[in-house]
C-alpha cells in the first residue's frame, strides 16, 4: 500500500499558464466573457455551445473555456441546487454517499497549491480530466485524512464511497481509504461501480461538485467547501 511518504510526488492539477490565464486583465477579460455566457445560459442555451461562441469572441485559451463550463449555470440551476443544500447538522448520525475521484482529486488538487475555482452554485471544481487515468500521489493520503476529520467532525454513521472502476488504480485508491479510515468512528464502505453517476444521482446526502449529479440527486452537502476552507488554500471567483 502506497502512502503519503512514498507515493511518487506531484501537483496535481498544475498548469504554468494557469497564472497567466487566471490574473490580472486575463481575469478581468474572462469575467467579462462569463457575463455573456450567463445571459446565454439563462435563455436556454446549452454550455458547450456558449462557452464555444462566447470563447471564440474574446480569444480565451482552452483552460479558459473550461474554467467557464465548469463555474457557471444558469439561474434555474443555481436555485435548484441551493435548495438541495444539506448543514452540517443535517448529516449527524446520516450516511453519506462520497463521489470519490471527484472529491479526492478536487482536494489533491488543493494540497498541491494548483487552481481551483468557485462555482456560482458554491461548489469547488478544478479544471482536471481523468479520461480513464488516475495514480496514488503524495497527496492522496492527506486528502482521504482530510475527508476523515470532517466526516469525524460531523457525526456521521456511515461513509460510503464510489469509485468509477473504468478508471485506472481504482481498486487501489479503494484499498488506500479503507486504509486510512481505519479507526474513524463511523462505519466506511467502497464500492467500485461502472457507472457512479447514475446511483450517487438517486441517492440523498451526496458528496460531488458534478453538476450533473447535482441537478439529479435528493440532497447534497458541500464538503470539498468546509474541508478547503479550513485549509485556506485559494480559490478563484471568476463571477
Amino acid at each position: 500500500m502506497e502512502d503519503g511518504n512514498t507515493a511518487k510526488i506531484v501537483r496535481r492539477g498544475f498548469v504554468p499558464s494557469d497564472e497567466r490565464d487566471f490574473s490580472g486583465k486575463s481575469l478581468e477579460k474572462l469575467r467579462c466573457a462569463a457575463e455573456e455566457v450567463c445571459f446565454l445560459l439563462n435563455r436556454g442555451y446549452a454550455v458547450k455551445n456558449s462557452t464555444t461562441f462566447v470563447g471564440n469572441h474574446h480569444q480565451l485559451s482552452e483552460r479558459q473555456r473550461l474554467a467557464l463550463a465548469r463555474t457557471l449555470s444558469s439561474d434555474e440551476k443555481i436555485a435548484l441546487r441551493r435548495a438541495k443544500e444539506l448543514k452540517s447538522a443535517d448529516l449527524k448520525g446520516k450516511t453519506v454517499y462520497i463521489d470519490g475521484f471527484n472529491t479526492i482529486i478536487t482536494l489533491e488538487i488543493a494540497l498541491s497549491s494548483s487552481t481551483l475555482f468557485y462555482g456560482m452554485d458554491g461548489t469547488i471544481r478544478d479544471l482536471a480530466g481523468l479520461r480513464g487515468t488516475y495514480s496514488i500521489i503524495d497527496k492522496t493520503v492527506p486528502a482521504v485524512r482530510a475527508i476523515a476529520k470532517e466526516l469525524t467532525s460531523l457525526k456521521i454513521e456511515r461513509a460510503v464511497f464510489y469509485l468509477d472502476a473504468p478508471v485506472s488504480n481504482s481498486r487501489r485508491l479503494m484499498g488506500l481509504i479503507l486504509d486510512t479510515m481505519r479507526g474513524c468512528p463511523f462505519k466506511t464502505e467502497v464500492y467500485v461501480e461502472n457507472a457512479v453517476d447514475p446511483i450517487l444521482s438517486a441517492l440523498e446526502n451526496v458528496v460531488t461538485s458534478d453538476a450533473v449529479i447535482l441537478d439529479e440527486c435528493m440532497s447534497f452537502f458541500n464538503l470539498n467547501a468546509h474541508i478547503i476552507g479550513r485549509m485556506g488554500c485559494p480559490v478563484i471567483k471568476i463571477l
